[in-house]
């Protein structure tokens, strides 16, 4: 008797599965990178958005339970002091805008193969992060006081985001 893949219990294939677990991580980075922070800021923002993947482990949803945990295997667990890679895409735009494209492309993914509550979950899960990591640390501002808690570029993003997986 062979085992059978994980993703493979929820009908998706390795490929799938790929976009689905990357996605996470991938809202994290574009919505840290939307606005350039000083390295404390982005470091929070990291923070906030991890808390937010590693919370999802507790999920009612079965799928986003699994991505949770298969995101963190694959980037480092908070919970056991592991610190996910930087990323710093050259282009933060062009980033972002992929991360929206694949956001869609797993929208349209979990329509047709997951069960709707799981889709929506998930769907829900990927807004909070992006929310999480924008609404981690203000912007501007003089020695922390005023300045923007969510920059134009940061709510931006997340508007797109959300409009991509919610078509």
């Amino acid at each position: 008797m062979t085992d059978e893949p994980l993703y493979a219990t929820f009908g998706f294939t390795d490929e799938e599965w790929g976009l689905l677990v990357g996605l996470p991580q991938s809202v994290l980075t574009a919505a840290s990178v939307a606005t350039h922070d000083s390295a404390r800021k982005t470091r929070a923002e990291t923070a906030a958005g991890l808390d937010q993947i590693s919370d999802a482990r507790a999920s009612a949803s079965p799928l986003v339970t699994a991505i949770a945990q298969a995101v963190l295997d694959q980037t480092g667990d908070p919970d056991r002091g592991e610190e996910m890679p930087a990323i710093e895409p050259a282009d933060p735009v062009g980033y972002g805008q992929d991360v929206v494209g694949r956001a869609a492309t797993a929208s349209t993914l979990l329509a047709a193969k997951a069960d709707t509550a799981d889709a929506e979950t998930y769907k829900h899960w990927l807004v909070e992060i992006a929310d999480s990591v924008v609404g981690a640390a203000s912007t501007g501002g003089v020695l922390g006081i005023g300045g923007d808690v969510v920059t134009d570029d940061e709510r931006a993003f997340r508007d797109a985001l959300a409009q991509a997986l919610a078509d």
